[in-house]
């Protein structure tokens, strides 16, 4: 029987206001593009796969988190306005009963969860008037179902197409059950479908290699753990994703991987994910350039790789057709097998004619005949333009930089002009020159004075202390000071935090202190950090940098 109370006429009213603001919703919903309609609960589960359900019983659940209906979608708005007129007297009869001073209030309604929103089994109006009355919880009896695909509140109707491509991409890879976590997000329909066409590159490479057959589920998971996360890795470390607001990694991954493939083929090279990242967001913004040369950047963003991984992985070696220039790579040979790293090559040209010359072949042919003499991955590239400048273009997609320093800074006002000291300044990324030798690198000699730079250098000497074994000696000045006390004590708690062993001499400072030092302890690596200080005191006093590319016979390691 109608209920002709006055809880009963008002609420007929509030219906027919609430009637009247869905239709409004409607309008503004087709103006601006913007979806206003409850989502299908029978929709969600057939796209996403829904399977597997367990009771959670009553809880109080957030109403603005109720996103969808099973069956009854089309008959309220998102916000649970109530679309039609038909719906006033049932709408009304609930109104008037929760303000009714004999009412226990709003009986609890059902509902499933899936992820972090719910869907509505029976209830609805319940609902319909708690969104209205501005309620924040509701009584629900909750049933979950089980998903690894993450929905939102503020997930829209056709953001289930690419929740439906997640789930159809988890079930082929099974990543979801062979990774204890996975986030792969994309904001843009079509994005998994190139992850899968990864995937099975994978395995075609997988199964090439290995002569046997790999399943899609394995290939998959090494993609995860050795392409993907790398890359992940490296774009929280340096916060690239300020760049990209309103966009996941995964969506950087995808949008990457087709400018990498331009990339490459611009360049000649192979470039890990993770490379070309880095060349996206230095493109993006000038800023980020400046950022990303800052002391202290190619460390920290390598940090977990000390540890876990090689620092070296992609090795810069410029080549030229003089046999003094092959000495390079040989010295990137040695440390290519250390580090079991690619070796990309770089020769350049002063006119573009020269491009077919057969110099350039025999080159490219030498080239890949000493790589594949000594079982290393190398790749030659030649290129057009100022050798420094191309030089430096191509070092932020490697971690070093292995040349032969030809011609080292002179001295006085002349050392402006040197190249090579201009690459050294400019580099991202630690340079080893070779001076005189090829070296096996088994003692390093370190020079540490606190300075920022050379806190770079004790970075890596310790690196190569534990991961090759190198013998490290340490060479301080007496006066060398860092906050809280002298440089020495400094790298010996260093040392001493990574468990590694080193000698250590104090000497007074003199530009030619490293190079006698190294011949007396019969180093065949010096380590150091980069240009420091006034340039003007460089040209008149002396730079040990700049003495020891004209003096060293041995390589050395300079980094920024």
């Amino acid at each position: 029987m109608m209920n002709k109370s006055p809880n009963y006429h008002t609420a007929l009213q509030d219906f027919q206001s609430a009637h009247l603001r869905a239709r409004l919703q409607g309008v503004l919903a087709r103006l601006t593009g913007r979806s206003n309609e409850l989502l299908s609960y029978e929709e969600v589960a057939s796209k996403l796969k829904l399977q597997g359900r367990s009771d959670k019983g009553i809880h109080a659940i957030p109403v603005d988190a109720i996103v969808g209906s099973v069956g009854r979608y089309t008959d309220f708005t998102r916000t649970f306005l109530p679309r039609r007129a038909q719906d006033q007297e049932r709408w009304a009869n609930v109104k008037a009963a929760t303000v009714d001073p004999a009412s226990v209030g709003l009986e609890s309604i059902e509902v499933y969860k899936v992820s972090e929103v719910y869907f509505v089994m029976d209830g609805n109006h319940r609902v319909s008037i708690a969104r209205q009355e501005g309620w924040k919880t509701i009584e629900a009896h909750v049933i979950e179902i089980q998903t690894d695909i993450p929905l939102t509140p503020d997930v829209q109707p056709d953001e289930l197409i690419i929740k439906a491509e997640y789930a159809d991409f988890l079930a082929q890879t099974g990543l979801n059950k062979t990774q204890e976590y996975v986030d792969l997000q994309i904001t843009i329909p079509g994005g998994y479908q190139k992850l899968l066409d990864q995937v099975c590159v994978c395995r075609c490479q997988i199964e090439q290699e290995g002569q046997k057959e790999c399943s899609l589920q394995d290939a998959a998971a090494g993609w995860y753990r050795d392409i993907y996360l790398p890359f992940a890795e490296a774009v929280r470390e340096r916060g690239m994703m300020r760049w990209f607001p309103n966009r996941t990694v995964t969506d950087l991954y995808v949008w990457m991987s087709e400018h990498r493939e331009e990339l490459e083929k611009e360049l000649g090279w192979s470039i890990r994910p993770e490379a070309a990242a880095e060349v996206v967001v230095q493109t993006k913004n000038r800023r980020a350039t400046s950022a990303e040369t800052r002391v202290g950047s190619w460390r920290k963003a390598r940090l977990l790789n000390r540890y876990s991984e090689h620092l070296f992985r992609d090795i810069l070696v410029p080549v030229s057709s003089n046999p003094e220039g092959w000495q390079a790579l040989a010295q990137a040979i040695v440390l290519a097998h250390r580090e079991h790293a690619n070796i990309q090559g770089l020769h350049t040209l002063e006119k573009h004619e020269k491009l077919n010359d057969e110099e350039v072949a025999a080159l490219q042919s030498q080239f890949n005949q000493i790589c594949e003499r000594e079982n290393v991955q190398g790749t030659l590239a030649v290129e057009v333009g100022e050798p420094t400048r191309k030089i430096l273009k191509r070092a932020a997609l490697t971690d070093l930089i292995v040349m032969k320093i030809a011609h080292p800074p002179a001295t006085g006002i002349k050392v402006i002009a040197s190249n090579i000291r201009t690459l050294i300044r400019r580099s991202s990324r630690p340079v080893l020159g070779i001076t005189d030798r090829v070296s096996h690198l088994g003692h390093a000699l370190l020079a540490f004075d606190g300075s920022p730079k050379s806190r770079e250098a004790l970075f890596v000497a310790t690196y190569f202390a534990e991961q090759w074994q190198t013998k490290l000696s340490i060479l301080t000045a007496p006066d060398d000071r860092v906050s809280g006390g002298s440089a020495r004590d400094f790298a010996r708690n260093y040392l001493e935090f990574n468990e590694i062993e080193a000698s250590f001499i104090t000497r007074k400072y003199a530009v030619e202190t490293l190079k006698s030092t190294a011949g007396e302890i019969n180093a065949d690596l010096i380590v150091m950090g980069g240009y420091g200080g006034w340039l003007l005191k460089q040209m008149t006093v002396g730079s040990s940098i700049d003495f020891m590319l004209r003096e060293s016979q041995i390589p050395i390691l300079i980094c920024r």
